[in-house]
């Protein structure tokens, strides 16, 4: 799947995007969150306050407890607000 990230997020990892392939025990949003900050300090670090991250699957927002399923794309953002 491949994973796209925004704002902070995209800063603190160090990437725009990058596609992976979570091991199958991977079932929820709140599982890809919790695998993806076991991936290096950055992630770590990006990761570690997960409830206030914000995701949409297929360009559509879920909840944490969501599953994946057959997920194309996964964006993760934090926030935002506007004015």
């Amino acid at each position: 799947m491949k994973l796209v990230y925004f704002a902070w997020v995209r800063e603190r990892i160090g990437l725009a995007e990058e596609t992976v392939e979570p091991p199958a025990e991977v079932r929820s949003v709140g599982d890809l969150l919790g695998w993806l900050k076991g991936r290096g300090p950055n992630y770590d670090s990006a990761l570690a306050a997960p409830e206030v991250i914000r995701v949409a699957i297929d360009h559509e927002h879920v909840d944490h407890a969501d599953p994946i399923g057959a997920a194309r794309e996964v964006a993760l953002f934090p926030p935002m607000t506007g004015g």
